[in-house]
């Protein structure tokens, strides 16, 4: 009695094409955005590094910054004063001596 119409219920080809738009911009906001914007304050802080900033690396090693050369860095460890040379890329976090420790 009722013909189905050849588009079905969403209009057919123009659903199906928007569907795969939609689900891009979902992932881009969701998934890429945030990564970029986190990668961009990580940067910021690299390059905010001074003397005599306290650091975490990757590892889990806390130092404070004796020296600081193009792509690595001295830190003094504690308890017994060590120096280690770690490459900036292996910092995970920054805290000021104003922070405290």
């Amino acid at each position: 009695m009722f013909a189905a119409a050849p588009g079905g219920l969403f209009g057919g080809s123009g659903f199906s094409l928007l569907l795969p738009v939609l689900m891009i911009g979902v992932v881009y906001l969701m998934m890429i955005r945030p990564q970029q914007k986190k990668q961009k304050q990580w940067a910021q802080m690299l390059a905010e590094l001074k003397t005599g900033d306290r650091i975490t690396t990757t590892g889990g090693i806390r130092g404070t910054i004796i020296s600081i050369k193009d792509d690595a860095m001295v830190i003094r460890v504690a308890p017994d004063g060590i120096k280690i040379e770690v490459v900036k890329g292996s910092i995970a976090s920054v805290t000021t001596q104003e922070e405290g420790r």
